[in-house]
Formats: structure tokens, sequence, C-alpha cells
């Protein structure tokens, strides 16, 4: 309950401008210039109770409280670690930041190509803090995270040991803004051991809210190199690194001191006239800092002796930092893969910078309700979320070679915070996405939720190369004009997990989730119907009647009870109380709380109504229906609901092996409908909203 209305309170808040860079949310609600003011006010530094130096920041198994690792540490502030500590020294650069005892070389190599940027830098990294003015031991950083910006405040208590920083420092001893930036981003995902493995694209798009792209450099696309200079001159995040064969190579140094599985900042490329003819060139830092490729190109090798001196000295090729200058071609024989966070995705296909156009979407995989995964699973991958896009403006600038006209979109699905969750146990989902294209004749203004029939048999117009085990899976698809559904999905079925879809698109595009239309339009038996069974429901109602001729709520549940658990073709443990006081509220006209004849007959009949369908949705007979059926069956009952809904229906009615039984099937339905009734004769307007003084909404909820 509470979470649903912490969700409806967050998208009140997200329409109102919320979450935004300008406007970020205050994560766990500290607010930074607030705490600050009063550590001054008060003449004490900060001490976070949000994330305290204890073993808790530190990890869960490897880094736990009993962890050898651990053993020693000392949590330190900088003024007590070095004299006059800054925190930055001249300007933020890729030599600030070096690896610690931590296995996350991806995020130093996110933060290292960030510094190549300004702009985006101090978007993460705010100027207004520092060691000396207004000094309260508090500093604060802004990330990207899942549509939203969020500002993260922390205190500069540090883990040392030996008097040293034991994870991310500055190569100038004094300086301090990478290894706080550290610490901000392991209190957002729990603790530093959350951070330790990892996708370098995952910091990209946490420090500027851009979108990914991968690069297979064993298949590299011919205009490679120039897809490179563009990104890097478009201020684009790149990353690239050695896939290993087992487990056991993972770090292993080759021959020609290249470390393998670790990520690699691209910091540059060049063309150099070589020997008379030209040579392409690339750039990498290693955030190790010291381990460098001792091949062509490196410190010292001959290869420099043969260009232009002042080209040589441009170059800046004697850095002993870990960055480095190989060939290209070496490049691609050595490396395996690329990343690259674009910012203006354009500017990898077209001379002409603009923006792209971005449509967000917000979505969850429940359980029983719209986890329907992957396409093997025919049953159940219908009722996965869908998101209509449609497409009428084709790009301004086509790829040669191709026939018909398209339009470029970028899409990337991402499952959320389950880099937090690894401390429960929970990994990333295996997921992905599939576009199909809606038929002119289906084609419609309205978002009905496409069913099971839609998707047997037909084949996507793009799918994401595979399901796959990453935070996001991304794609660039060329599509024709048109309308267009698309599926995201985990590989398997009823995974829980939340998921936001971006929709990256060179031309607006119309998008929608479909599914969003709530409507009810239950069903009322007709008078005529009425005088059906009319003997069998006299004598039951009679028997169970009291003097007045009217039915009790306790009367009303030996009634039903006592017909339904007669039946073999239903799995019905009885209604309860509750329910039957239910169903007498929404029968009941004259505020009696009791039933007469006529009162019963209606509900009876409705009753039988909801049999009717529980039994048509029931397709293997076995006297229970699956939880993802329920949208089949609602349907039938008169009900259009959006997922949020269906997802809150699954939860409170299904058993934990997802089944709604008879019992549980009329219960909602009787609740939908005295919930839509209720609603109608509030809305006075007819608008579709309502507004209740805190005692009026307590009465509803109550009834």
């Amino acid at each position: 309950m509470a979470a649903l209305a912490a969700r409806v309170s967050k998208q009140r808040a997200a329409a109102d401008g919320l979450g935004s860079n300008q406007k970020a949310v205050k994560y766990l609600g500290q607010d930074f210039e607030t705490l600050r003011q009063q550590c001054l006010d008060s003449g004490v530094l900060f001490k976070d109770p949000e994330f305290p130096a204890c073993p808790s920041a530190l990890g869960y198994q490897d880094l736990g409280p009993h962890a050898p690792q651990i053993q020693g540490i000392v949590w330190k502030r900088p003024t007590e670690l070095c004299p006059s500590p800054q925190f930055i020294v001249g300007g933020a650069t890729r030599t600030d930041i070096c690896q610690g005892a931590l296995g996350d070389c991806w995020l130093l190599a996110a933060i290292a190509s960030l510094t190549l940027n300004e702009e985006l830098l101090y978007r993460v990294v705010p100027r207004d803090q520092n060691f000396q003015k207004n000094y309260a031991g508090i500093f604060h950083f802004q990330f990207w995270q899942y549509g939203e910006w969020v500002e993260v405040v922390v205190d500069d208590r540090l883990p040392t040991k030996h008097g040293k920083l034991l994870f991310l420092h500055s190569e100038e001893g004094s300086e301090f803004w990478s290894a706080l930036l550290e610490k901000a981003y392991a209190k957002l995902n729990g603790s530093y051991e959350a951070l330790a493995g990892g996708s370098t694209v995952e910091g990209f798009e946490d420090f500027t809210g851009g979108i990914s792209e991968f690069y297979n450099l064993k298949k590299p696309p011919a205009s490679l190199f120039l897809i490179i200079r563009k990104a890097l001159c478009a201020g684009s995040l790149l990353a690239c690194s050695i896939d290993v064969s087992s487990a056991a190579e993972a770090e292993a140094i080759t021959r020609q001191k290249l470390v393998k599985s670790h990520a690699y900042s691209v910091t540059g490329v060049e063309e150099v006239d070589f020997q008379g003819r030209p040579e392409k060139l690339i750039r990498l830092r290693n955030p190790w800092g010291e381990v460098e490729w001792t091949g062509a190109w490196s410190d010292d090798a001959p290869e420099w002796n043969y260009i232009d001196a002042k080209q040589k000295e441009k170059l800046d090729k004697k850095a002993e930092d870990g960055e480095f200058w190989m060939s290209f071609s070496d490049f691609l024989r050595q490396f395996s893969r690329l990343e690259i966070c674009n910012l203006s995705p354009d500017s990898l296909s077209s001379e002409e910078v603009h923006k792209w156009n971005l449509v967000l979407f917000n979505g969850c995989w429940t359980r029983g309700s719209t986890a329907g995964g992957c396409q093997n699973y025919p049953a159940t991958y219908w009722t996965n979320p869908q998101f209509k896009i449609r497409l009428d403006e084709v790009d301004d600038h086509q790829e040669e070679s191709v026939g018909e006209a398209c339009c470029t979109v970028l899409l990337g699905l991402m499952q959320k915070n389950r880099r937090r969750q690894k401390r429960m146990g929970q990994g990333l989902l295996s997921i992905g996405y599939a576009v199909y294209k809606v038929p002119k004749e289906l084609e419609s203004p309205t978002d009905e939720h496409l069913g099971r029939d839609f998707f047997l048999g037909r084949q996507p117009s793009a799918r994401s190369s595979t399901y796959i085990n990453l935070r996001e899976v991304s794609a660039r698809v060329r599509l024709p004009p048109g309308e267009y559904v698309v599926v995201p999905s985990t590989f398997q079925p009823f995974k829980d997990g939340d998921f936001c879809l971006r929709v990256f698109s060179e031309k607006k595009a119309k998008a929608l989730e479909i599914g969003d239309v709530v409507a009810g339009n239950s069903h009322e038996p007709r008078p005529v119907a009425l005088d059906q069974e009319e003997g069998q429901l006299r004598s039951l109602f009679e028997k169970l009647a009291g003097e007045n001729s009217e039915i009790s709520v306790n009367g009303l549940k030996t009634a039903l009870n006592e017909v339904f658990s007669k039946r073999t073709d239903l799995k019905f443990d009885g209604f309860d109380i509750n329910t039957c006081r239910e169903m007498i509220s929404l029968m009941d006209s004259n505020g009696t709380g009791t039933l007469v004849l006529v009162e019963f007959k209606t509900l009876w009949l409705k009753i039988q109504k909801y049999l009717e369908i529980y039994q048509e949705t029931d397709y293997n007979h076995s006297g229970t229906i699956d939880a993802h059926e329920m949208r089949t069956a609602l349907k039938k009952a008169g009900f259009t609901l959006n997922n949020q809904v269906q997802q809150t229906i699954a939860m409170r009615y299904a058993s934990s092996k997802l089944g709604i039984d008879f019992d549980s099937f009329v219960a909602c339905m009787i609740r939908l409908e005295t919930l839509f009734k209720l609603f109608s004769l509030l809305d006075k307007d007819q608008n579709g909203i309502v507004r209740l003084s805190l005692a009026d909404w307590l009465c509803c909820v109550l009834v």
C-alpha cells in the first residue's frame, strides 16, 4: 500500500519538474544546504546517519564485517590525512583517479572520461564545495538514476589503512574530489562492495543520462575510427576492454602489458604522417596508472622518431600515468569491445548536430500480471508491458545503398536497482526487447493491450541482439514509417523487476504506454433474468432470512458457501465475512446492511455471470485460473485496467503459486464494482477526478 502511494506521489512530482539536473531529487530526503548550515551553526562536522562510517558501508561478503580485507581499516577525514587538503587541484583531470583495493575499474574509466568534458563533470561534481570556506565535513554529488537526477550527500570520513586511502584516490595526495565521488556512488548503491564488477557504460550513463552503444571489435564497422573521433568531439564517453575465456584470465597481463577483462578509457584519436603514409592512432588510459602498452607507438617506441617533431610534442606521449598511444589496427587486434555513451547520439551518424527526441517510460515486471517472459512462453508473453511508437517522419540523411527511407531509433531497456539488491542475493535479470510492426488494419488511436493471438507466429521487425544479464540492453534500429509496439521482457516469466525504457528518435515520435486506460462497465442483470431459478432462490432465501425477510451478512455467507462448496469443478475455499459484507454493501439500496429478496436475486445473477467468465478463462479446466489470465477475465467482465492496477490485483488476490481460486475471483470483481460505483458517485463533474477531505477519504476506504 505504502509503495503504491509513493509511486503515485513520485509521478506527480516528476510532472512538476522534480528530477531534472536543476531540480534534483534529494536522495533519502537529505538536503545539502540545510545540513551544511546546521553543521556550521553548531560547529560540529557532519556525520552521515544514512551511510555511517562503519563495516556496513564497506560491504556484505568480500568486504563484510568479518572479512580479512577490512581488518585494520580506520575512517579518517581528509583534514586528518594531510595538512592542507583540497577538493580539486588545478581543475579535475583524468590523472586524478587511481584505483585502490576495489574492483571498480569500470567506474574509474568512466570518471576519467568524464573529466574530458567540464560541462558534464560539474553537473556531477558541483563546484560549490571545498575544505576552506564553509567547510562542515559534508559534500554533495549528482547522479542520473533511471530518468531522474538525484543529489547524494556524504560526510568526508573515508576508509584508510596505514594512513592511506584504501579505495579510489588521487595521484596528487592532497586532492579528494574523486574519493568523495566514489563514496557518494557507493552510498547510492548500498555499499562500496556493491561497486565491484560492472560495465563502464553504467558509470557513463549515471554521470550523463546518455544512452550507450556497443561495438564488437572483431567485426567493426568500416567507419569506426570516424565514429570514435566524432563521438569524442561530441563529448561522448568511450571505454574498451579485452574479453577473457575463463575467470582465471581476469586481470591477467599480456606480454605487451595490456590487462584483460579491465576497463580502459578512450581519451583521443589522431592521424599522423608516418614514413609517407597516414597512420591512425588511438589514445587509451589504464585506471591503474602504471601498467602500459609496450608495443608499437608506446612510450619510447621507435615509431615516434619517424613523425614530425611538432606533432610528436603535441601528442604528449610522455605521460607517466597509464595513458598511452597505440595504432588503431593494433587496437582492433588487441581489444574485444568498445562502449560509447552518446550524449548526442545523432553525431555518430550525421554531420548535422541536433538533439534527439527522447521519450522515457518507467515500468515493472510483476509475477502473475506483467512478468510474461520472452517469446518462448506464448501463454504469458503477451502480458508483458507494451509501448506503442508512431514514426511518421523519415531521417533527413539516409545511408547510402539503403532502398526504403527509414527512421532511426535508439532503444535502451534498463533494469533498476539491481546493484543495490546484490546484498540480498539478487543478481541482474536476463532482459531484452522486441519491436513489432502493427498492421494497418490493427492501427488504432486507442491504446488497447495487444492479446495473445497478435504475437502467435508473428516475427518482430527488430529486437535486442540477445537476452543478457546486463543493466541495460540497447541498439540502434532503422524502421520504415508506421506504428510499432515495443515489448520489454525478462527471459523467463514470473521474474519481478523494475525497468525504464528509453526511446531516442531523430524525428519527433509519438509514444505511449499501451493499456494505460482505466474504465469499468460491469455486468448488470436485466429484470427479465430475475424470473429464472425463482423457486430455488426463494427457497434458499426463506431458509436463511430472518423475521423481516432480509438476509444478514452471516446468512449470506452460509448460503453462498453451502452452494459453491458442493461443486467439484471449482477450487473454492469459501467466501470470508469481509467479502460478504462488501457484497451486501454493493447491493444494499436502502442502507440496512441486509438484503431483501430482489437484491439477493440480483447478487446471485452477478455471481452466476462471474462463474461463467471464470470457467471460460479456465482453459485447462483445472478449477482455478492463473493470475496472468486475469487480464482476459477482467475484460470479459467489463473492466479495462492499466498495468499498475493489474499488478495490485495479482498481489492481493493471487496465491503464492499465482493461482486465483473462485472465491478470490468473485471477491476481486465485487471489490472492483464497489470502487467504480463509489468513484462514479463522487465524480460530480464526470471528469475522472474526485477531491476528498481526509474524513471523506477514510469513510470511502472503510466501506
